[in-house]
């Protein structure tokens, strides 16, 4: 199988290792079936990023959603004074908020966390919006270029088809992260999409399907990005199941979904804002393929994707499994993974405990020149991303 591995990250023994905070109504006992334990809440959506920093992941995804839940910039905002190692991947939803403010907003978040931030951009329609998917990513590329120019410049000076300013200075939107602000993920599928990540943004996150699939997707964005005379990091976002042995991971997989009304499952994948995309089309069909357990391939098990939008399948096995599966993947090329499990805090322990200890992780800023890639990354560095 051939490799996309990018030029700007060395230390591809080490993996970015992320967490996620359930701040969209997404935690679960059972798939499906709403907890008031478990519900989007500051104090458990707190809880579990307290916990992730606890088992040593090296960020946590807070997302963006219009279903109830928590708003993303204050959670993040909130847990600044609250951890002390961890990453924050904060979702920008951009439109959102008229650009140089966001630019700020985003500025001020980075010296509360003192350089802990990261951002994943999406380009999903609002609440009674239902944008035709080139003007969504023309309006993305346009925040993205502000930003980078309130990040980097005295003043603010574009004109485009969304956006146009003049001369605005950019002294209050200065991050702590200098030369370039932070580290920019994103994850599409379209021709559009490609062309932001591979134009704009730094790490490409993909949600699970076969090797074979990730690969090509790969492949793709590696062309745009060429193009561009950019080169890119690649990331994974995957649900996580992990047991001592692979009965019991199977059977606790088999658990969660043992509740669960199909009809129940497609209501609350069709009221999320990004049904209609193409990705979430992908996930749909990789259920389709998946044999009457649920799997694609070894592993690879799509019930999750019955009770969510989004991504949609889990990595299931024993301890040595699934560093299997990790090592596969970084051999791939791919260094940032995103798990969560259900419930969230529960789940983020199995892993903490069976897997984390045997994996070498970074934060993926510590591989643009922020420190050596022999160093480790423990305390996160603060200067510029070369």
């Amino acid at each position: 199988m051939s490799q996309i591995v990018p030029v700007t990250s060395a230390d591809l023994d080490a993996a970015e290792v992320s967490w996620f905070s359930a701040l969209c109504s997404d935690d679960y006992q059972f798939l499906g079936v709403p907890d008031g334990d478990l519900r989007s809440s500051w104090e458990h959506c707190r809880d579990i990023a307290l916990t992730a920093e606890e088992q040593g992941f090296r960020n946590i995804l807070a997302p963006s959603s219009y279903q109830v839940g928590q708003d993303t910039l204050s959670f993040v905002a909130g847990m600044a004074p609250l951890t002390s190692k961890m990453n924050f991947l904060a979702a920008i939803r951009c439109g959102e908020m008229q650009p140089i403010m966001l630019a700020r907003t985003v500025a001020t978040l980075d010296h509360m966390l003192k350089g802990r931030l990261t951002l994943n951009v999406i380009s999903s329609d609002f609440p009674g919006e239902v944008a035709e998917s080139a003007y969504r990513y023309k309006r993305s590329h346009e925040v993205v270029e502000i930003l980078r120019q309130a990040w980097t410049q005295d003043e603010i000076n574009f004109r485009g088809e969304v956006y146009n300013f003049e001369n605005v200075p950019t002294g209050p939107a200065k991050p702590y992260q200098q030369n370039g602000g932070p580290l920019l993920y994103f994850g599409g599928y379209s021709p559009a999409a490609l062309e932001l990540c591979g134009a704009q943004c730094d790490v490409y996150l993909m949600w699970p399907e076969t090797k074979d699939m990730l690969t090509q997707r790969m492949k793709d964005v590696h062309a745009v990005a060429e193009r561009h005379g950019r080169t890119l990091d690649y990331g994974l976002r995957v649900h996580m199941i992990v047991r001592d042995t692979e009965a019991e991971a199977k059977e606790y997989a088999d658990y969660i979904a043992s509740k669960l009304d199909d009809e129940y499952g497609k209501l609350i994948r069709d009221r999320a804002h990004d049904s209609i995309s193409l990705g979430v089309a992908h996930q749909a069909r990789a259920r389709e393929l998946a044999d009457k357990y649920g799997y694609t391939e070894p592993g690879l098990w799509t019930g999750v994707g019955r009770a969510r939008s989004g991504c949609g399948a889990a990595l299931v096995g024993s301890t040595d499994q699934i560093l299997s599966k990790i090592e596969g993947y970084q051999k791939m090329g791919i260094r940032a993974f995103i798990f969560s499990g259900y419930p969230h805090i529960d789940e983020a322990k199995h892993f903490g405990k069976r897997v984390m200890p045997e994996l070498k992780t970074c934060s993926l800023p510590h591989a643009y020149g922020r420190v050596p890639a022999e160093t480790p990354a423990t305390p996160l560095g603060t200067g510029p991303r070369t």
